[in-house]
């Protein structure tokens, strides 16, 4: 089984914000080769002062 890992780290001008990812995940996808299964996405939590 392939399998495909890479972090994305993302800087937000306040302590919480929404950001949209998917152009990211789909570059990460695309540069996986892999075209068939899932991706799993998964945030980190951060508690920085």
């Amino acid at each position: 089984m392939k399998h495909f890992r890479k972090e994305l780290w993302f800087e937000v001008p306040t302590r919480r914000a929404f950001i949209n990812i998917t152009p990211q995940v789909e570059d990460c996808v695309r540069e996986s080769g892999i075209q068939k299964g899932l991706a799993l996405v998964k945030g980190k939590q951060s508690y920085l002062p």
